[in-house]
């Protein structure tokens, strides 16, 4: 069944964006780090680290990135580890990645300065339609619409939108809604209003919807709709998977091993993996040349993914033997407190500051 259509042209549209730049100026955030700033790097990198991630989140983040990071030539001219060590613990790894790769064909492609046009911007790893459009908003001041989680519940709830917004066919009506909005004048303060909106007064639990500035026009608030708009994702079935992660002790030293670049924490340096029931003294062995001694195993830690959750079973092992220690491409030696510092998932941390409160 197809949404109903909605026309958002004429008075309705034209006070939508009038009361939300009046209400983000004297209500909405003005003294983010990223903000009142047109230094595109700047802007490129806040809207990366705000994909899928909460503010609060990112602040600290964003301010340690720029500290080793302050332009887009020191990051291109970085090693990939380094990127995603100071990403650590933020989550999805393939957005430092992209950034690290797309800062690299900045300079390569665009003479090291920020493309202006949007379909350059578009062109860049990691960069979608919605990211797009921000960067080109508030470091250019150009007219474009964006559309990320939080727009969408706000273009839902006021239109009276149903049916789930990452649906193509949703999707695709918000897009046409999100540009039909948009006001001739003002696109940043605007855009920053919408965001300022969606973060603060229409959230997903319990809107406030009093503080609203559009309330009067909303049709969720009318209908009293706010619970059911917009439609969740539709469920399905979360699986769990479940590994073994090696935790080799020789001395005062663990050992790290690089994950592939692609799949879950690409890039990173980790723990080693084997699949339940695998012969733990044949695999340490061949792939890493050492005798080990099998020690109490530690409690299942539980990490969840957005399409899964990963059952980790720690297994601490005590290394009896070893000829030579050879460091193979991929893996690596390092006292713990080297291996905290490193560029390694959130739970592999957890795992590593255990292990340094006891060797």
């Amino acid at each position: 069944m197809h949404p109903p259509k909605i026309e958002t042209q004429g008075k309705v549209t034209t006070n939508f964006a009038a009361r939300l730049v009046r209400w983000q100026k004297q209500h909405g955030r003005h003294d983010l780090p990223w903000q009142n700033t047109r230094d595109a790097y700047r802007v490129w990198l806040s809207e990366i680290m705000l994909q899928q991630t909460q503010v609060g989140t990112v602040l600290g983040y964003y301010a340690r990135f720029l500290e080793r990071f302050p332009d887009l030539r020191s990051l291109a001219a970085a090693h990939e580890d380094e990127v995603l060590r100071l990403w650590s613990g933020l989550g999805y790894y393939s957005r430092a990645r992209n950034l690290h790769r797309a800062a690299r064909i900045v300079i390569a492609q665009h003479a090291g300065q920020f493309p202006c046009e949007l379909n350059a911007i578009l062109a860049l790893p990691g960069i979608g339609r919605s990211t797009a459009a921000a960067i080109a908003v508030f470091a250019f001041g150009q007219r474009q619409a964006i559309l990320d989680g939080n727009v969408k519940r706000v273009l839902c709830r006021f239109l009276g939108v149903a049916g789930f917004p990452g649906e193509k066919v949703i999707e695709t009506l918000l897009w046409r809604h999100a540009e039909s909005l948009l006001p001739e004048r003002d696109p940043e303060t605007y855009t920053q209003a919408l965001m300022d909106l969606g973060a603060g007064i229409c959230v997903r639990a319990q809107p406030r919807c009093a503080q609203c500035p559009v309330r009067t026009d909303c049709v969720a608030h009318r209908e009293g709709r706010t619970a059911e708009l917009p439609l969740p994702r539709p469920k399905k079935a979360y699986p769990e998977k479940a590994t073994v992660m090696l935790i080799a002790i020789d001395g005062g030293s663990v050992l790290l091993e690089k994950r592939p670049t692609t799949g879950i924490w690409g890039g990173l340096w980790s723990l080693p993996e084997i699949d339940l029931g695998e012969d733990l003294a044949a695999v340490c062995q061949a792939r890493f040349g050492i005798n080990v001694r099998k020690l109490a195993t530690w409690a299942d830690l539980l990490h969840s993914f957005t399409h899964f959750r990963l059952r980790i079973t720690p297994q601490p092992l005590q290394v009896i033997d070893l000829t030579p220690r050879v460091e193979h491409p991929g893996q690596l030696w390092l006292p713990v407190a080297d291996a905290l510092g490193a560029a390694v998932p959130q739970p592999v941390r957890l795992l590593l500051t255990r292990l340094d409160a006891i060797v």
